[in-house]
């Protein structure tokens, strides 16, 4: 199996945790908009996987630059920038007695990270096959400079 592969697995993996933690979190403040939740609940539990997902988002674009797919990268670093922004800052957490003042923002933005992370799962499912077909298709004496630069 190539290396190629293998790393193309491991963005599948943190990009589903990405999309399932953002997909949470919109669906908390859902919740409290509707009045399914109280605020108090609600800030905690989003409170709670902020920092993760923050430091996966991080990781995810570190692994991208070290692997040398600069298209990937150079599209993730503005959501890791304002992430990184936004806990310099110490506004990355979602406060229970502002939760309703800043409901709308805070919807748009995590929306806005999910059709992001939406589009990056689009993209990792076609590497994810065209490396697999590639690792098919490649014999053993054969190097390929697509598949990966850790093959050397």
């Amino acid at each position: 199996m190539s290396w190629d592969l293998i790393l193309w697995i491991i963005f599948f993996f943190i990009n589903i945790a990405l999309l399932a933690s953002t997909f949470y979190q919109i669906l908390c403040l859902s919740d409290l908009e509707a009045d399914y939740m109280n605020p108090y609940e609600s800030a905690s539990r989003i409170n709670s996987i902020v920092v993760p997902d923050f430091i996966l988002q991080g990781v995810l674009c570190i692994l991208f630059l070290l692997t040398w797919h600069w298209f990937l990268f150079l599209i993730s670093v503005p959501i890791t920038g304002y992430n990184a922004m936004l806990f310099i800052k110490k506004q990355h957490l979602i406060y229970v007695t502002e939760v309703f003042r800043t409901l709308s923002a805070e919807k748009k933005y995590r929306v806005a990270k999910l059709a992001f992370y939406l589009f990056l799962f689009i993209i990792v499912i076609v590497r994810i096959l065209a490396a697999g077909s590639l690792s098919l298709y490649q014999s053993e004496e054969e190097l390929d400079i697509r598949s990966s630069f850790l093959e050397f």
